[in-house]
C-alpha cells in the first residue's frame, strides 16, 4: 500500500494542471471584463507585460518574452467571448503536434497504435474545441457585468465574431510556433 506522500507525489502534477486551468479561466474572465470596459487589447498586452516584468523580471528574460500570440489572442477575445477564447485554447497542443510532425520534429508511424493515438488525439482535440464553441449556456449575471455579458447579435457582430475567431486561431498558431522554436533552444 502506498504512503500518503507517494500518492501525493503522483497526484501533484495533475493538481498543478487543474489549478493552472482555473488560473487561465480566471485570467480570461478578468481580461474580457477589462476589454468590455473599453480597454484597448494592445494597451492590455503592454500593461500585462509591464507587470510581468516588474514582478518576475529575472525570469521574464529567460522564460516569457512578448510574442505576437498575445496581441492576436487579446484582439480575438475582444470580438468573441472569454468562453470561446478559452475553449479554442485547446487547439494549441494539436497545432503544436501538427507543426512538429510537418517539420519532422515528431515521428508518427501510422501503422503502430502509438502513432494512431497521436493522430486520433489531435483530431479529437480539434473536434472538441469546435464542439465547445457551439455550446450556448445561460448568461451569468455576475456583479461586475451589469447584465451586459453578451453582445447583441446583428450582421456586424457576426463579422466581428468571425474576425475574432480567426485572430484567436492565428494567435494560437503563433503560440504553437513559439513552442516549436523552443525545441532548438
Amino acid at each position: 500500500m502506498e504512503s500518503k506522500t507517494q500518492l501525493y507525489n503522483k497526484v501533484k502534477p495533475f493538481l498543478a494542471v487543474i489549478l493552472l486551468q482555473f488560473g487561465y479561466a480566471g485570467l480570461s474572465i478578468f481580461c474580457k471584463f477589462a476589454l468590455n470596459k473599453g480597454m484597448s487589447q494592445h494597451v492590455f498586452v503592454v500593461y500585462r507585460s509591464a507587470i510581468a516584468t516588474v514582478v518576475i523580471a529575472p525570469f521574464a528574460i529567460v522564460l516569457d518574452r512578448p510574442v505576437i500570440n498575445q496581441n492576436m489572442f487579446f484582439t480575438g477575445m475582444k470580438y468573441t467571448t472569454a468562453t470561446f477564447a478559452r475553449a479554442m485554447c485547446n487547439v494549441v497542443p494539436a497545432f503544436t503536434f501538427s507543426m512538429a510532425w510537418i517539420l519532422g520534429l515528431e515521428k508518427v508511424n501510422i501503422r503502430r497504435w502509438r502513432g494512431q493515438a497521436k493522430v486520433l488525439g489531435t483530431i479529437v482535440t480539434i473536434g472538441g474545441a469546435m464542439l465547445m464553441t457551439q455550446v450556448k449556456g445561460p448568461m451569468l449575471n455576475l456583479p461586475w457585468t451589469d447584465g451586459n455579458g453578451h453582445q447583441e447579435s446583428n450582421a456586424a457582430n457576426k463579422q466581428d465574431v468571425i474576425k475574432g475567431a480567426l485572430m484567436l486561431l492565428a494567435g494560437y498558431f503563433c503560440w504553437s510556433g513559439f513552442f516549436i522554436l523552443q525545441v532548438r533552444v
